[in-house]
């Protein structure tokens, strides 16, 4: 791994984000476009970075399952497939269109604006936009539901193993220092939401709404909250980490208000157990009550190669 440069999956939270699903055109010209433009993409952040160094300002490229094999022509990375679409008894997460996944970050908005209209620009009629979202750092990195969101996020040296692909074999070479990345944009019903005790919405998230304090996980048959069920442990109760950056976004005067959610991974099942749990239940009926108030509107996997990856397409 020392050898090797992953994207910036573990980039630090900004106060603005843009979370741009792109469907790709299959012809040979349009997929050649894209090639030249991922190979580019260091520079292409490069020509943003320098107009203000201190705005961390990042972009994190994922390519989706349809597009791997013709657009890369590299093996497989080994969990790469179709994001899953989830059947509840009461709630579905659905599986929406999407080839490339672009997660642009920084202190400014303005960069993340300029970033994305160049990239565009090169792309052109090469891609169709199917999603844009703009996300914003809401006061103490809450969610608009009034949780801190992203509490269980690894810190430190515990990052690049939540995160990263390791494991390196003739028919994974090419996921090496990748990392599978799970979106799901979700919209809530604030008024429905708002109507709650605050004690009846911190046990459906499963921490205090004021200080963030983890409460006690329900009994084992019981109805859990989304903190327990969004938690995977392994047969000797270690949790599996993920990395989440989510961002809220919206426009009160059109009364939209939701939350993006992008979760990086080194086990794309680990957050696929996690959707599991939450929209069929734990036991089955059992499902994430925050789903009774927050519906998701989209669902995508895409896999972050590495920056040598990415730089080597065009050859």
């Amino acid at each position: 791994m020392s050898s090797i440069r992953p994207q910036r999956v573990d980039a630090p939270l900004t106060q603005f984000a843009t979370f741009l699903v792109l469907t790709v055109n299959p012809s040979a010209p349009s997929l050649q476009t894209v090639r030249s433009t991922l190979s580019d993409l260091s520079d292409l952040t490069k020509n943003i970075l320098i107009r203000d160094p201190s705005a961390n300002f990042t972009c994190t490229v994922g390519i989706g399952s349809t597009i791997w094999d013709p657009l890369t022509r590299l093996p497989r990375p080994s969990e790469l497939r179709p994001f899953p679409e989830i059947h509840g008894d009461k709630h579905t997460a659905i599986s929406t269109p999407g080839d490339l996944l672009f997660h642009i970050r920084s202190e400014r908005r303005d960069l993340c604006f300029e970033f994305e209209r160049q990239l565009l620009d090169r792309l052109g009629p090469a891609v169709t936009v199917i999603d844009e979202t703009v996300g914003f750092r809401y006061f103490d990195m809450r969610d608009l539901l009034g949780f801190v969101d992203g509490t269980a996020n690894p810190i430190g040296p515990a990052v690049p193993e939540a995160v990263l692909v390791t494991t390196s074999t003739e028919a994974n070479s090419a996921a090496v220092g990748g990392s599978y990345i799970v979106v799901q944009k979700y919209l809530h019903n604030l008024t429905a939401w708002k109507s709650l005790s605050t004690e009846h919405q911190e046990r459906i998230i499963g921490r205090t709404k004021l200080d963030n304090i983890e409460l006690e996980d329900a009994e084992a048959g019981a109805q859990q909250s989304h903190k327990s069920l969004a938690t995977i442990e392994d047969d000797t109760g270690e949790e599996y980490a993920i990395v989440r950056d989510n961002m809220p976004f919206g426009s009160p005067g059109s009364g939209e208000f939701g939350t993006y959610f992008i979760g990086y991974t080194a086990r794309l099942w680990v957050i696929e157990k996690m959707l599991e749990r939450m929209f069929v239940g734990e036991p089955r009926g059992k499902h994430d009550r925050i789903l009774d108030f927050s519906t998701p509107k989209t669902g995508g996997t895409f896999f972050a190669p590495a920056s040598g990856v990415l730089d080597s397409l065009d050859n």
